[in-house]
C-alpha cells in the first residue's frame, strides 16, 4: 500500500530481514523473501531503493540466482517469476542508469546467465519452462538484453521453433516473448533485418501456427 521507498525510510530493518531472510537455509522463509522482493522490484521505485544497497543487494540476486538453478521446482519458479519482475523496465524508463542497473542485475545471477536460463527453457517441466521464458520476455525490450540473444549460439533458432514448445501455457509463453522483442524500439537494429522479419512473421501466424506439408500430386496416380 505504501511506497517501497517510504516502507525502507520508516522501517530500515525491514530490507535487512528480507535479505537475510533471502541469504539464509530456510526454504520457507526464502519463498517469502523472494515473493517480497518480486513485490518490491515490480516498481521502478522498487527497483531504485534495492538498487541503493549495492553490493548487499547484487549478493542477494546472485544467491536467488542460485535458487532458481537448484531450489525444489516450486521455489525455482518462485525465484524465476522474481527475477523477471526485478529485470523488467517499461520501455519509458530506459534510462542509460536503469538499463545499466538491469544489465548489472542480470549478470549477478550467474556465470552464464544466457545459458542459465536457456537450460531452464529447454527443460520438459511446463512451469519452469514457461517461467524461464517469462524472465527473457521480462528483458526483451533492453537493448543490452537483446545484444546477448542475439550473439547467444542457436538462440535465434531457439525462439522460433515452435516445436520445443509441448503444450499450450508453453506456446503462450513463447509467443509473448517474440511480441516483447517484436514491439521493441531497438530490435531491428540489433537483430538485424533478416531476424527481424522472421520475428514479424512469427508474430503475424500467432502461437498455435503449424506449416502446412504440401501434396504434390503426380498425374496417372490413383
Amino acid at each position: 500500500m505504501d511506497s517501497p521507498q517510504q516502507i525502507c525510510e520508516h522501517y530500515p530493518a525491514f530490507l535487512q530481514k528480507v535479505f537475510d531472510m533471502a541469504e539464509g537455509h530456510e526454504t520457507t522463509m526464502i519463498g517469502v523473501a523472494v515473493d517480497t522482493l518480486e513485490i518490491m522490484g515490480s516498481t521502478v521505485e522498487g527497483k531504485q531503493v534495492l538498487q541503493k544497497t549495492g553490493p548487499r543487494f547484487n549478493n542477494v540476486f546472485k544467491r536467488i540466482g542460485h535458487h532458481a538453478k537448484n531450489a525444489p521446482t516450486e521455489l525455482r519458479v518462485r525465484c524465476l517469476d522474481s527475477i523477471a519482475s526485478l529485470l523488467f523496465l517499461p520501455e519509458d524508463h530506459h534510462t542509460e542508469d536503469l538499463l545499466a542497473m538491469s544489465e548489472t542485475w542480470f549478470t549477478c545471477l550467474s556465470n552464464q546467465p544466457m545459458d542459465l536460463f536457456r537450460s531452464i527453457a529447454t527443460q520438459p517441466f511446463p512451469e519452469l519452462h514457461c517461467a524461464a521464458l517469462k524472465v527473457f520476455t521480462a528483458i526483451a525490450n533492453q537493448s543490452w538484453a537483446q545484444k546477448l540473444m542475439i550473439e547467444s549460439p542457436g538462440f535465434m533458432e531457439y525462439i522460433v521453433d515452435r516445436t520445443v514448445d509441448p503444450d499450450k501455457d508453453s506456446k503462450d509463453a513463447k509467443f509473448e516473448l517474440v511480441n516483447g522483442l517484436v514491439n521493441s524500439k531497438t530490435v531491428a537494429e540489433v537483430f538485424g533485418n533478416q531476424h527481424y522479419l522472421r520475428l514479424r512473421a512469427y508474430l503475424r501466424e500467432g502461437p498455435y501456427y503449424v506449416k502446412a506439408v504440401s501434396t504434390v500430386a503426380v498425374e496417372g496416380a490413383e
